[in-house]
């Protein structure tokens, strides 16, 4: 259930953006929602494996290389799933960027209602 919930608040997230960034759109709800299940399995499987290919470079640029890797994702977002774009990498960092903000917003609200 709290994964359903986690998707869902991405979901939004992804949403809210999209209305926010002139140049990120989303089709649907329903998109929505499946590039928010895509993006939560590339940051499992495929961002671990850029992570550690990429290893001296990030810690030459002592991390900062993790917001492209974050921005890399996106576009890989935006390639799999038709009702998604993202209009290059400099949007797609600032989406990257947003998206973990608004989230984190997101989520402690969630989880200061499930502590009340």
């Amino acid at each position: 259930m709290k994964l359903i919930l986690r998707i869902l608040l991405s979901a939004l997230a992804v949403i809210i953006l999209a209305q926010v960034l002139p140049n990120v759109s989303v089709d649907s709800y329903f998109t929505a929602v499946i590039v928010a299940i895509v993006l939560s399995l590339l940051n499992f499987i495929v961002k671990p494996i850029l992570v550690i290919l990429t290893l001296p470079v990030t810690i030459l640029t002592l991390g900062l290389f993790l917001l492209i890797i974050n921005a890399i994702i996106i576009l890989l977002v935006d390639n799999l799933i038709d009702g998604f774009s993202v209009d290059g990498i400099w949007w797609a960092l600032l989406f990257s960027l947003l998206l973990s903000f608004l989230q984190s917003i997101l989520f402690s609200i969630l989880k200061e209602d499930k502590t009340s």
